[in-house]
């Protein structure tokens, strides 16, 4: 029930994933002075940190507006891998209730925090304050970025393989499922074959045939890649893509190498897709993205703040296609939108696709799954 008397807030629990880079954001004199490795040792010792306030997200459906903060939680990905689970969870619990204090009526989870242990269910089951990992528009999002990249690149979606790497995931499995429906063929990718096997059974009965596996050199055969592994480390390199593919990473870290970028201006690599917040908003930061655009899982918790919707939400590895449905559609009510792709921090014109697909065009010429790039 929406309290027209208390104000719509929320708070968003952002780390570093290029620790240099990153930590240089807020303080440039660290990044400049210590090493990658000095920052991930130390970062097991930094508190919570306070990075900005958010203002000016306004909904289109009823004009209200609501306010919140970005928290870090010090941590890289590689410090939450090797550390115990229950210091990653004290620090992020620590993260919420520095966010708590601020008057956040709700937390985000993102990037590695909302992958770390078990989805952010033990998290929510500490707080008082509701969390949300974000994964549930995150699927909508990327789910959509893959049909406009197919159309943009003129990829037909009824006749096209398509591949989702990481499918045994939260966010994999469900975009799985809903591209079932799409396409003409499916290869979903895990890492255990049993666990493979489970995602089929959900994708089947479609219109794709599906085809599951664990080795990813399968997704040779993909017009349109997918990938959501919670890898620290890149999975996709420039020989595992065939000219004129569509990748779609969502995964922070990247699963794509940067190789790709560098080898392959045959493919088109885009991120999940930036999302335009309504409103005049102000990050009160440079989290690398342009004005007025997020990443969707920040744009599910500002949604849900719109909606009044304070309870956990997109919690857990078992999501389903429903709920990522009813997300998508307070997104829209709210005026939340996807608006372009970016692809290795750059924004993706329409005259890079045509060069992308005119290079592709030409080399499926010559093309051949064992060529080595």
């Amino acid at each position: 029930m929406l309290d027209n008397a208390a104000p719509d807030t929320f708070a968003f629990i952002i780390h570093p994933i290029d620790p240099k880079a990153d930590v240089s954001r807020k303080w440039p004199w660290v990044g400049k002075l210590l090493s990658e490795g000095q920052i991930n040792f130390l970062s097991a010792y930094f508190p919570p940190v306070y990075m900005s306030e958010i203002t000016g997200v306004r909904s289109e459906a009823t004009g209200r507006e609501c306010k919140g903060w970005f928290i870090a939680c010090p941590f890289t990905p590689q410090r939450m891998l090797q550390l115990p689970v229950e210091q990653v969870y004290a620090k992020i619990i620590a993260c919420a209730h520095k966010a708590e204090a601020l008057g956040a009526r709700i937390v985000g989870l993102g990037a590695y925090t909302s992958v770390v242990g078990d989805a952010g269910q033990t998290i929510a089951d500490r707080l008082t304050v509701p969390v949300t990992t974000g994964d549930s528009y995150t699927i909508m999002m990327a789910v959509e970025a893959v049909r406009r990249a197919a159309e943009v690149m003129g990829i037909p979606l009824n006749a096209a393989t398509a591949a989702v790497v990481g499918a045994t995931g939260a966010i994999g499995s469900v975009c799985a499922q809903m591209l079932a429906a799409d396409v003409a063929k499916l290869i979903i990718i895990g890492r255990r074959l049993d666990a493979i096997e489970l995602v089929r059974d959900k994708c089947s009965g479609k219109r794709a045939e599906i085809c599951a596996s664990t080795n990813i050199d399968l997704i040779y055969e993909a017009d349109l890649v997918l990938t959501v592994t919670s890898a620290i480390d890149s999975v996709i390199q420039p020989e595992h893509l065939k000219p004129g593919a569509v990748v779609c990473d969502v995964a922070r870290p990247r699963d794509v190498s940067r190789r790709v970028a560098d080898q392959r201006d045959d493919v088109l690599v885009i991120e999940g897709g930036m999302i335009e917040v309504p409103g005049p908003v102000d990050f009160g930061m440079n989290f690398g993205f342009p004005p007025k655009m997020s990443f969707a899982c920040m744009a599910e918790t500002m949604a849900l703040a719109l909606e009044g919707r304070y309870e956990d939400y997109s919690i857990g590895k078992d999501l389903t296609v429903e709920q990522a449905q009813e997300i998508g559609a307070i997104c829209a009510k709210h005026g939340f939108r996807l608006s372009g792709f970016r692809s290795f921090e750059h924004a993706v014109t329409d005259e890079q696709i045509a060069r992308v697909r005119e290079k592709a065009q030409y080399n499926r010429k010559t093309w051949s799954p064992a060529h080595a790039f």
